[in-house]
């Protein structure tokens, strides 16, 4: 079945930085406009980052500048590289991957990230 599994998240200071990954499995990857969602306590979840199967990007305004994201086919792996990290980016992060032909969407089972001093 298809399986998500996020990874690289973590403690880190403000104005750091950590890169997650979400490896993808039992399934073609390549065929997956893949996400990247948060969560904080108390909040609904929210779109960070999506790219298309074809490598178009868009990014929520609180990220853009500092948060990319990023695929490689050939590791069936979306990344999300991200800089100058606040308190604020503090959440679950959770990847998302949505087969382009059938809409079928997966989650991941997420990973904290924890900005503070």
């Amino acid at each position: 079945q298809v399986q998500l599994v996020e990874s690289g998240g973590g403690l880190v200071q403000p104005g750091g930085s950590l890169r997650l990954s979400c490896a993808v499995s039992g399934t073609i990857f390549k065929n997956y406009n893949m996400e990247w969602y948060r969560q904080a306590p108390g909040t609904q979840r929210e779109l960070v980052a999506r790219i298309t199967s074809g490598g178009y990007t868009n990014y929520a305004d609180s990220v853009k500048g500092r948060f990319t994201i990023s695929r490689d086919n050939a590791k069936n792996t979306a990344y999300l590289q991200m800089n100058s990290l606040k308190p604020e980016d503090t959440a679950v992060y959770y990847c998302r991957g949505e087969n382009i032909a059938t809409m079928n969407r997966y989650w991941g089972q997420g990973t904290q990230v924890t900005v503070s001093s």
